[in-house]
Order: C-alpha cells, then structure tokens, then sequence
C-alpha cells in the first residue's frame, strides 16, 4: 500500500478521535496527517512527509489551539440570555433555603434556592447567582 493511503487512514481515525473526545488537539495533528497525506501523494520521502507532519502538526497545536480556546470562553460583558445574569448581585425578597425562596434580580422577581442546603438567607440580604437551574436561581 502506498504511503498516503496510510496517512489518510490516520487522519480519518485521528478525525473519529477528534469528534469522540472534542478537545481540538486530535483534529489539529489531524491537519498534520493531512499535509503529510498529500506531501506523500506528490511523491515526497518519507523523511519529509514526517517533517511535514511534524511542522504543521506542532504549528496548528501552538497556534490554533490558543485562540479557539480563547473564543470558548465568553466574557461576561457580551453573554447574552440567562448566561448574563450569572455572577450578578440579587436582592432576597422571601427567605432563601436550599428548597425554595425568591430573589428580584436584573428587575425582575424569580424563584431562588441557595446552593448550599444548610444555609438559610433572610429578605433583605444581597446574594451572588452562581447557576440558573431552569426558573430557579442558585444563589450563595
């Protein structure tokens, strides 16, 4: 079998990796097997077929990888929906337990639940959202 065809086989086992897993690292080195698929169908060694894989293998790595990971990450001042809210301060309205209570956040009145259930947090007090469950926020 010639050699691209064994590079071909490695990018499409390293791209099945890349989609059961999701961390962008298998997919990148995938782009790697590719180049190093297509130096091998143009008749390059095999000396520089590896280079080539290594080269762009270890370039999409360093230099892909940290930006799309800096894209995963939405700062709070462009989050949009409920994600917004999270983080925010929120005034207690009726006592908050780990079952039940209410909190007016962003203007409006919602159901609230404080994430630790042992602790009790009385009308009047400012709480922190951590999550939004739902209609509920978890509140500590």
């Amino acid at each position: 079998m010639d050699a691209w065809v064994w590079w071909l086989i490695a990018t499409g086992v390293l791209l099945v990796g890349e989609m059961l897993t999701t961390t962008l690292v298998l997919g990148l080195i995938a782009g790697g097997t590719g180049a190093a698929t297509a130096a091998a169908a143009v008749g390059a060694p095999v000396s520089v077929q590896v280079g080539v894989f290594a080269v762009v293998s270890i370039g999409l790595v360093f230099g892909v990888r940290p930006i799309a990971r800096r894209h995963r990450r939405t700062p709070p001042e462009i989050r949009t929906g409920t994600d917004a809210l999270v983080g925010r301060e929120a005034e207690v309205l009726d006592r908050v337990d780990g079952r039940s209570g209410r909190v007016k956040l962003a203007g409006e009145v919602w159901s609230a639940r404080a994430i630790d259930d042992q602790r009790t947090i009385e009308a009047g007090e400012s709480v922190r959202v951590i999550r939004i469950d739902g209609a509920t926020v978890l509140v500590d």
